[in-house]
């Protein structure tokens, strides 16, 4: 399954332009503000779990972030990141896997993914994301998860997703995370569709 998916995002950044695919954000407002929220120092070590392509690594390393990584299936994704960021990219970590296979070597104060955890729509690849996070986060460590709401998308790029409301995910996590904030988003894709997203922040218990 796993080598189906990495061909399946290979493909996709592969041959589509990195500002065409519908998760394309300009500049990544909602995390931004996520993170603004939890008044953390530049020192913290964030990892943004499928952050592929994003811009989100860019504006940190802007803001004087220092203990980046960024994980994700797609090689693809992360080399248009790397050529954008130029001589940055030397002080981020790159990880290429599938975070429901992926074994932690460390731990992070921040765990940001926009938009894998919809993807899952089997509970044991749920059961396997859960144990990275767990494995990767201490107590305190903060949890910024967004997925399709209730009212998104059924698909995307071309596979099935699992949609949730803040009381959904709240359930999904429970075990050993604590919901702090959620809100609601609507995502303006490329082509001018509108996308509604759940946006949860969790702490650590």
């Amino acid at each position: 399954m796993t080598e189906a998916k990495r061909e399946h995002w290979d493909a996709v950044y592969r041959t589509k332009a990195p500002d065409s695919v519908s998760w394309y954000q300009p500049t990544p407002e909602p995390s931004l503000r996520a993170l603004d929220a939890l008044q953390l120092p530049v020192t913290a070590s964030l990892i943004d779990v499928g952050g592929g392509a994003s811009s989100l690594v860019d504006r940190l390393v802007e803001r004087g972030w220092s203990d980046l990584t960024v994980l994700d299936i797609a090689a693809p994704a992360l080399d248009i990141a790397k050529a954008r960021l130029g001589d940055e990219t030397a002080r981020i970590a790159w990880v290429v896997d599938d975070v429901t296979v992926w074994r932690p070597e460390r731990q992070y104060e921040v765990w940001h993914d926009r938009a894998v955890f919809h993807f899952l729509t089997e509970p044991e690849q749920r059961l396997a994301y859960r144990h990275a996070l767990e494995t990767s986060t201490a107590p305190g460590s903060a949890v910024i998860i967004a997925t399709f709401a209730p009212d998104g998308p059924e698909r995307c790029s071309g596979l099935p997703v699992q949609r949730y409301d803040a009381a959904a995910l709240a359930r999904e996590f429970s075990s050993a995370f604590a919901l702090q904030r959620d809100w609601r988003e609507e995502h303006t894709t490329p082509g001018g569709g509108r996308q509604s997203f759940q946006w949860c922040v969790f702490r650590r218990r």
